[in-house]
């Protein structure tokens, strides 16, 4: 034997070989689709996870109705708490002590029902299980139809820093109902149109002017503009998603926003404003940033800003909820623990104009600049 050997190993399979993203305009009868305590494919057994707020929809009622204790037949049911501070390995846990303590085999699934936190956990949860189960999603957010559930990030938060735990397990089929939009509040709604208002920044000139031109329609959560809206954040999301499934190359652009987003999220305590109110003023420094540094001109910045504004996305130095001194510094520090950062420097995705990206390192004092 020498004294060195390569072990060489199959790339690791995501959990399933493709995604099927189902759509459906009508209502939301998840019992006419998800059939609870029916038989499923191949004797799988199901564990259904949601949290309280969504449990209590007047569309979804009649869906957990079927549950008597958290069980129908073999299939059950978990009711999390909501939001951002349930986000953590804990809740996690849960999801795994529960299909534990069910019997739950490797084969079985764990279908998430709610907006992004729901998928993300759920399906962390399920790529640990038995070292892997599948997963499927019922995004109940604009957020989780247009972003967070497409493409397989999972994960949860650690301390005060977002996701910093997680891996990459794609659900085997999405359900997509854009009448949950309906019953959203104005908080969440406005959350999820940061994200779709980024992938038109990104990719789609045709989203972009609906975003421009139609806010009043937008705002007012037009049926079919809505389904426009989600139709075309998904088409862009699973493309760029298909080519760089890792997050190695072009994957790097969806975080156009984030890298400032989410540095502001955990200085005011995640939880306490919500992820697109975060990204869309994070979406304006990077516009600013990127005028700075000569890579887009004014007018494009203004634009930018101007459409920002015209939600009513803050689009200042640091937006009003931040208290206390020396905010820049603070998220400049906040914005050094990103994960996408490999050296000294901060990983920001920039533009040079509309669909047209690039990463960039920029130096601590470009970065303060913009944040006074």
């Amino acid at each position: 034997m020498e004294n060195e050997l390569n072990v060489k190993y199959p790339p690791v399979h995501p959990g399933t070989e493709s995604t099927r993203i189902i759509f459906n305009t009508e209502s939301p009868e998840l019992i006419s689709v998800l059939h609870p305590g029916e038989a499923h494919e191949d004797g799988r057994r199901r564990l259904f996870v949601t949290d309280a707020t969504v449990a209590t929809l007047p569309s979804v009622q009649p869906f957990i109705g079927k549950f008597d204790d958290g069980k129908c037949r073999e299939d059950n049911l978990l009711i999390l708490g909501s939001g951002e501070p349930y986000k953590t390995i804990e809740s996690v846990l849960t999801i795994i002590k529960t299909a534990l303590e069910a019997d739950y085999a490797r084969k079985d699934l764990f279908v998430g029902i709610g907006g992004g936190v729901i998928c993300d956990i759920t399906g962390f949860a399920a790529s640990l299980f038995k070292r892997g189960a599948s997963v499927e999603f019922v995004p109940t957010t604009l957020l989780a139809m247009v972003d967070a559930a497409i493409g397989g990030k999972t994960g949860c938060d650690f301390g005060n820093y977002k996701n910093m735990i997680g891996d990459f397990f794609p659900a085997r089929t999405l359900y997509v109902f854009p009448e949950f939009v309906r019953s959203l509040s104005e908080d969440q709604y406005r959350s999820g149109l940061a994200e779709a208002l980024k992938t038109a920044l990104l990719y789609d000139g045709e989203l972009y002017e609906l975003f421009k031109n139609s806010s009043e329609k937008i705002k007012a959560r037009d049926k079919s503009i809505i389904e426009t809206v989600i139709r075309h954040c998904i088409k862009a999301k699973a493309k760029v998603v298909e080519q760089d499934f890792m997050e190695k190359d072009i994957r790097m652009y969806l975080n156009l926003g984030h890298t400032f987003g989410h540095a502001l999220e955990s200085l005011v305590g995640l939880g306490n404003m919500t992820h697109g109110d975060a990204v869309a003023w994070g979406i304006g420094r990077a516009a600013v940033l990127s005028n700075s540094l000569d890579l887009c001109n004014s007018a494009y910045k203004n634009e930018v800003l101007s459409v920002l504004g015209s939600y009513g996305w803050e689009t200042g130095a640091f937006p009003k909820i931040v208290k206390g001194g020396g905010v820049g510094e603070r998220l400049l520090a906040n914005m050094h623990k990103d994960k996408k950062n490999s050296g000294d420097t901060v990983k920001l995705i920039l533009q040079k104009g509309l669909a047209e990206t690039l990463i960039r390192e920029v130096d601590d004092e470009k970065i303060l600049a913009v944040l006074k």
